[in-house]
């Protein structure tokens, strides 16, 4: 089931007006039900459940931030500590930072932590645009 509608641009969430998202896909991105399909990329090898959020390409603010910082010796996740702090792709450098005080001290308790909270219902996901 599509979150946003067929046609719409690749861009960062923060980026996309509210009005790409389907009535649908409000549902799903509110509960965060929208992540379910990356479980096979765990089962892959490709992603683990705590990491650094995967960003677009042309995301190069956010690129060289994590590469300076040495983020990307981490595996990918679907939530980490930036996505429960509330903190989404529109400010690179903080993200980038928070991703690296993940790599300088994550665990297998922070991982449950971060799990659990995010389950809950913690962090807002990338905001998106409220414009039409």
């Amino acid at each position: 089931m599509r979150t946003m509608y067929v046609g719409t641009r690749s861009a960062p969430t923060h980026e996309t007006p509210s009005s790409s998202v389907t009535p649908v896909g409000k549902h799903l991105r509110r509960f965060k039900l929208d992540e379910l399909p990356q479980l096979w990329n765990i089962v892959r090898g490709e992603m683990s459940f705590v990491g650094p959020r995967p960003c677009l390409p042309s995301q190069h603010e956010l690129i060289a931030a994590r590469r300076k910082l040495g983020v990307y010796a981490l595996r990918p996740g679907i939530t980490g500590i930036a996505q429960v702090k509330g903190v989404d792709m529109s400010v690179p450098e903080k993200l980038a930072e928070l991703d690296a005080t993940y790599l300088d001290s994550g665990s297998i308790a922070t991982d449950l932590r971060l799990i659990i909270t995010t389950a809950l219902g913690a962090g807002q996901g990338d905001r998106i645009l409220k414009r039409g």
